[in-house]
């Protein structure tokens, strides 16, 4: 009787384990918009439910993005309940956790000694932009730092000659936070540096979050800001420039000077050709509050949100070394992304 009394007990919480793990995968994992490929970096992972990302799926490494055909009725959708549970997608608060994330960044501080020692063979220092190419430079008033930028001529969406003006390097302002914290200060300016290392953003420029980025309140992370977004979207950027939107990207990849697609936006280390002048470089992310992938792939919002889960989530491009497509992808607004600036007409 004891026995069989054991394994039914033992039955029961088998059932329940299975039960309680079938709940936890979620179905957010933005997709490559023509790709049949897997969006996931370690797949033997992603398979099994109970360890899949509670946040959307990591972009992949090896394979490439997708085409490039993004009409309003091929975009990716998730399913709104999945998204808006609060399991699944609330952001650490940086309000309920100053005591442990306290803990945290002072051992974080101490890692960033050693994080530094290490930086110079973990990134790579030098300019990126295309030598037999003519740029200009222009100076952020908000902390004196200069960047490079230069206008370049394609074709837009639509087929028709067009011309984009862009900064050539990432946006490096603010004051840092560490990463696994929000940037939830709306008093000023925050950034994450790659592994907590401020020598990484003079180079890679800063990762910022979708609100930080939108310049709008830390809230627009979690709740649906779309009334405030303004066309030119300036956000985060200097005055006299605005965000990059998808269209200018479009442009940057079929510029008059391309022979390679895609592959002429990044820089030459990063995988490309850089006939582009753009001058794309690996700066990896802040994925889930962890740092990933620097010198092997790229991440940056746009300014919009999605068009179904408009209070988490927002689109963005990736690129990495092998890829030779391009698309705009649902990702959540937590993620920490690189920013670049478009100067006004």
């Amino acid at each position: 009787m004891k026995h069989f009394s054991l394994t039914c007990i033992f039955a029961l919480a088998l059932a329940f384990f299975f039960v309680a793990c079938g709940d936890n995968e979620s179905s957010f994992a933005p997709r490559d918009e023509d790709s049949s490929s897997s969006v996931c970096e370690d797949c033997d992972d992603a398979s099994s439910s109970s360890v899949r990302s509670s946040s959307s799926a990591e972009p992949a490494l090896s394979s490439a993005e997708g085409g490039e055909d993004l009409s309003s009725s091929s975009e990716t959708s998730v399913s709104s309940s999945s998204a808006k549970s609060s399991s699944s997608v609330t952001p650490k608060s940086s309000s309920s956790e100053k005591s442990s994330s306290s803990a945290k960044s002072s051992s974080s501080s101490a890692k960033s000694s050693s994080s530094s020692a290490k930086s110079s063979s973990s990134f790579v220092k030098g300019d990126y932009t295309n030598p037999s190419l003519s740029y200009g430079e222009f100076e952020d008033v908000r902390n004196h730092r200069t960047y490079k930028y230069l206008t370049i001529a394609g074709k837009n969406k639509n087929d028709e000659n067009d011309t984009v003006t862009v900064m050539a390097e990432n946006l490096n302002v603010g004051d840092m936070v560490d990463g696994s914290m929000d940037q939830s200060d709306d008093e000023k300016i925050e950034r994450y540096c790659y592994n907590n290392d401020t020598a990484i953003c003079l180079t890679y420029g800063g990762l910022y979050q979708w609100a930080e980025t939108m310049q709008l309140p830390s809230e627009c992370n979690t709740k649906s800001c779309a009334d405030q977004i303004q066309p030119n979207h300036q956000g985060i950027c200097p005055d006299g420039w605005r965000l990059l939107t998808y269209d200018d990207f479009y442009i940057v990849v079929h510029a008059d000077r391309n022979k390679n697609g895609v592959e002429d936006v990044r820089a030459t280390y990063f995988g490309g050709y850089n006939y582009s002048g753009y001058s794309l470089i690996g700066a990896g992310y802040n994925w889930n509050y962890k740092f990933k992938n620097l010198n092997e792939a790229t991440c940056w919002f746009y300014p919009e949100e999605s068009a179904e889960n408009t209070d988490v989530a927002t689109y963005s491009t990736n690129q990495n070394k092998q890829s030779s497509g391009f698309s705009r992808n649902e990702v959540y607004k937590t993620h920490g992304f690189s920013v670049r600036c478009v100067k006004l007409d």
